[in-house]
């Protein structure tokens, strides 16, 4: 069963509405491909094994409609979506297929444009839970598509599901909102999508732009026009481990938060961040991931009254990292959070190995990461440890932060070299 020192919601009203259904697992790309959606089975699965789904029932979503993908979707990319099938398309031999798709990245697979609206779907079926008050918090491990792009797909993502939802939101009662992605990759389609809109703050914590696709996320990225300071980006060094990657987090994300004042959190909880990623270069444990999802949810509880949206995204690991990352996530959100020492329980070990016989599963629900991180004290403040190789990634990481906290404090009206902010 789940651990916590306390379960306030055993027995009352859920803490948080679980948006899910069967139809995630339709957005299947090639056999070759590395997202596939088995992903999410085993994290449900192992929620449920772990009692962090008991009693819980999970909203089941219907698929987006054309008026809703249109919030960030040109008409001619959702036709040729629409109307793709497998096989190699026209131009497909390029680097650069028309919408993106047929490439490497984004191979057409059946029922391509069916899949991806019940993606969106889900994250607006998340969205409308909160807009109506019959939630505080959603989840929708489905969703986190963060990638796709007005006119084509891009990095595993065909329709954007969190930009589409943050529009609805937008057009439903909100204009504050704060998009807050931890994935190991830039949020670039959703800060795309609201580059110059002063109601949304995009948030996005990366590896380095110079070493990871999609190559953006630089510092200097901060918005134009209207929505001038409402982008920021802090790009972290390939190596950096959970105390320099919470450190970089807690100096710049929740000063910003503050200061924006948001009335809802949405939050891209890709988990390609962990060391053992076959796809990026940071090496977060599992017990740093969990802490980010805690940190955002208090920021929500904080500053947004509790609302907070919570969507999936990256992650290939797909015995070892994904199930325990989502499911410390569902835990977190529900007020049923799992103990990272708890063990895995065997019928979960089971259905892996039914599966994938040659993958060791995890045995425990964390990596053993100690996480513990000196809080980021000011231009020059690092403090040396005597470890070389851990003040180094230090120092690496305090300037990111230094960098991103001159490139985006100011017009959030912060001083950027006070630690205080």
């Amino acid at each position: 069963m789940a651990t916590s020192a306390s379960e306030p919601n055993r027995g009352h009203e859920p803490a948080a509405t679980v948006v899910w259904t069967e139809r995630f697992l339709d957005y299947s790309w090639t056999p070759e491909h590395p997202m596939k959606p088995v992903r999410l089975r085993y994290t449900m699965a192992l929620a449920q094994s772990l009692g962090v789904l008991e009693g819980i029932e999970t909203l089941r979503p219907g698929p987006a409609d054309s008026a809703d993908l249109l919030r960030v979707h040109a008409a001619d990319y959702i036709e040729a979506v629409r109307h793709a099938v497998p096989g190699p398309l026209p131009g497909a031999e390029s680097t650069d297929p028309p919408y993106g798709l047929g490439s490497a990245d984004n191979p057409v697979f059946p029922r391509m444009h069916e899949a991806s609206s019940v993606i969106v779907g889900g994250t607006l079926a998340a969205a409308r839970a909160i807009a109506a008050g019959t939630t505080r918090r959603a989840v929708s491990i489905g969703g986190g598509m963060h990638h796709a792009m007005p006119g084509r797909a891009a990095g595993f993502c065909v329709y954007n599901d969190a930009a589409v939802a943050i529009s609805w939101l937008l057009d439903h009662g909100f204009d504050r909102i704060a998009y807050i992605d931890v994935d190991v990759h830039h949020g670039d389609g959703v800060q795309h999508a609201f580059y110059r809109d002063p109601r949304v703050l995009t948030i996005s914590i990366h590896q380095h732009p110079a070493t990871l696709w999609p190559n953006t996320g630089w510092p200097e990225e901060t918005g134009s026009g209207p929505g001038d300071g409402t982008a920021i980006n802090l790009p972290l060094l390939p190596g950096t481990r959970d105390p320099q990657w919470l450190r970089a987090f807690h100096a710049v994300v929740p000063g910003a938060v503050a200061a924006f004042r948001p009335q809802l959190v949405v939050s891209q909880c890709g988990v390609d961040t962990h060391r053992e990623d076959p796809l990026a270069e940071l090496e977060l444990g599992v017990e740093g991931q969990r802490a980010a999802f805690a940190a955002m949810r208090d920021l929500a509880d904080r500053y947004a009254e509790g609302r907070w949206l919570a969507v999936g995204g990256g992650g290939y690991g797909l015995v070892r990292v994904v199930p325990r990352a989502w499911t410390h996530l569902l835990g977190i959100a529900l007020d049923r959070p799992v103990d990272p020492a708890t063990a895995i329980p065997q019928d979960w070990i089971d259905l892996v190995h039914t599966d994938r016989p040659r993958i060791s599963p995890p045995r425990t629900m964390g990596d053993g990461v100690d996480i513990a991180f000196q809080r980021w004290d000011g231009p020059g403040g690092t403090a040396e440890t005597g470890d070389a190789r851990f003040d180094r990634a230090q120092r690496a990481a305090d300037t990111a932060v230094l960098a991103t906290r001159r490139a985006s404090f100011g017009p959030l009206g912060l001083d950027p070299e006070d630690p205080r902010d």
